[in-house]
């Protein structure tokens, strides 16, 4: 229950949370982590329950004889205890809708809309889950550390759940927007989106992300921005064909479109001591080096820079924007297209980059090609918190 309450404050994206967890990618994977503990330790609880009984009926144990059930002295103490029989019987059922639910999250064919809706169940399973905890916790834990520790986290956590019951989630920091243009690639097939926000909002540093909703009922996904903020209102996003639900939405969204945007989100923003750095952007993990370009355009930090960008294709309206950017940023680009290139590794960058120890590095992009980077980058002797890697998987 601990372990669920921390996984649904977290889903709640609390960004006071976000320094401290390195953004709000971070918290995700730490989210997920802990819904697989919730899960693992409640089978762990329902064998524990369980297995004696099976092995009873079995004729494998004699069943133990039990002490008899202390009578509680206090009011609300007696009215939990005649609660009992209920939570056990409720607490079984929330049992295996946690583990249908969990075990759904995990696979990553599902739908994300589907998943979207049904991942939302979890919130009234751990309601059901904390009736059952608060009745059947033995009354000496609540006179001990676990029982105010535990009676908090399921305080917070409910308090969560009703934010996202709600749909309070992130609703301080959402603002509605028009598409103003929304121009398709069908080469590389990507969709750039440039929109105007018509609400207030905060604006955005390079590097971070917005949950974006375009009307059509899917819910809120994640894009990174690929614009740098001008106080004008205006976002732009690069978004590629990777999913069911991406694939769709070059054939629908056209100009006058209504969005809305929530966030920002994330602690990719480039920040750090050194005066050297490389950038490496795989696929469409190119986003936030496009916007920190665009920044450093108007606002240079004096850094020297490589960005290494690969990809599968790469045509040649394209590769000009892009080395117009860099030009215009001041950003070394090393461009390589896979089939010609060959895949990029630590010893490419190396070769490339002679002062690589002196640098940090900022990478984003599919997370198996990422971490074999920091895992190479390590074994050469960088240092761990040189290396700096978007975790854009949020389920």
């Amino acid at each position: 229950m601990g372990a669920m309450s921390v996984a649904l404050i977290l889903a709640a994206r609390p960004v006071v949370f976000e320094a401290g967890l390195g953004g709000l990618d971070k918290m995700y994977r730490l989210h997920k982590w802990l819904g697989i503990t919730a899960l693992v330790a409640a089978v762990a609880h329902w064998l524990w329950i369980e297995a004696p009984k099976c092995l009873v009926e079995m004729g494998w144990i004699v069943r133990p004889a039990r002490a008899p059930r202390v009578q509680e002295s206090t009011a609300f103490f007696k009215a939990l205890a005649g609660l009992r029989d209920a939570a056990e019987g409720i607490g079984e059922w929330a049992f295996y809708a946690l583990v249908a639910l969990v075990l759904l999250a995990l696979v990553k064919r599902f739908p994300y809309r589907h998943f979207f809706q049904t991942h939302r169940l979890l919130a009234v399973v751990y309601l059901l889950l904390i009736f059952h905890s608060v009745v059947l916790l033995k009354v000496a834990y609540w006179s001990q550390a676990v029982g105010p520790v535990l009676g908090g986290l399921m305080a917070a956590g409910t308090l969560a759940v009703l934010m996202i019951l709600t749909g309070r989630v992130g609703r301080s920091r959402q603002a509605v927007g028009v598409i103003e243009r929304a121009t398709y690639n069908p080469n590389m097939q990507l969709l750039e989106v440039d929109c105007r926000l018509q609400s207030r909002w905060q604006g955005h540093q390079s590097g971070q992300f917005v949950f974006v909703s375009f009307g059509d009922g899917e819910g809120p996904h994640p894009f990174t921005i690929a614009s740098d903020w001008r106080g004008d209102g205006r976002l732009a996003f690069v978004i590629k064909e990777l999913g069911d639900y991406t694939r769709t939405l070059a054939g629908r969204l056209k100009a006058g479109d209504l969005l809305r945007v929530e966030g920002p989100y994330g602690r990719f923003n480039f920040n750090s001591g050194t005066n050297r750095q490389i950038w490496v952007g795989g696929g469409i993990g190119i986003t936030p080096f496009l916007a920190r370009m665009k920044h450093l355009a108007a606002h240079p930090d004096g850094r020297q820079i490589d960005l290494f960008h690969t990809t599968g294709t790469l045509d040649s309206r394209v590769r000009g924007r892009l080395q117009r950017d860099a030009d215009s940023s001041g950003v070394a680009l090393h461009v390589l297209v896979d089939e010609v290139d060959g895949r990029l590794g630590a010893q490419r960058i190396c070769r490339d980059v002679p002062d690589w120890r002196g640098a940090d590095i900022w990478f984003c992009g599919p997370k198996g090609f990422g971490d074999q980077l920091r895992k190479d980058f390590r074994a050469r002797g960088l240092a761990g918190g040189a290396f700096h890697q978007e975790l854009f998987e949020l389920r």
